[in-house]
């Protein structure tokens, strides 16, 4: 964790998860609800922008409603964990755009991904043609989700 974390106070707390829950609000709306004026809920709302704390905001689509109802993760191994191989599979994954996340695991595979496709069938297309041909890969183990009890839409929770 970085050691220069910002100190937030509970006004900083509440106009991030306002912002969280909807990020589409007013200043005048978002001051409304922290129980402050719009000049000074505007000035938190800079400063926390400069900080890095809000990164930006976007839209937030239904997979379901796009037609991507199918989920798999997929366990990676790599035949090259060396620096030049990560970072070679790094940028090649990022190019594919049915991986929703990838991350770097550290345990029995090196990598873990969250694949999102229209079904089955679109999946292992996915698999033989853009994920088995990623650099370095040597093996892959599919887990299909069969539902989504808790799941991210992009934004975290404010502690």
């Amino acid at each position: 964790m970085p050691n220069d974390l910002p100190e937030l106070d509970r006004y900083d707390r509440k106009i991030l998860a306002e912002l969280v829950d909807e990020g589409r609000l007013s200043m005048a709306e978002l001051a409304r609800r922290v129980g402050l004026t719009k000049t000074p809920v505007q000035a938190r709302v800079k400063r926390l922008e400069e900080l890095g704390v809000i990164i930006g905001y976007r839209a937030v689509l239904s997979p379901i409603r796009m037609g991507l109802a199918h989920v798999a993760f997929v366990e990676l191994r790599l035949s090259d964990t060396r620096e030049a191989a990560l970072k070679a599979f790094n940028r090649a994954v990022r190019a594919l755009p049915e991986v929703e996340e990838c991350h770097m695991i550290a345990g029995g595979f090196d990598y873990l991904l969250k694949v999102r496709t229209r079904d089955i069938a679109d999946y292992r297309r996915v698999m033989g043609e853009k994920i088995s041909a990623l650099p370095h890969v040597a093996a892959t183990s599919t887990y299909v989700a069969m539902e989504a009890v808790v799941e991210a839409v992009g934004a975290i929770s404010v502690p």
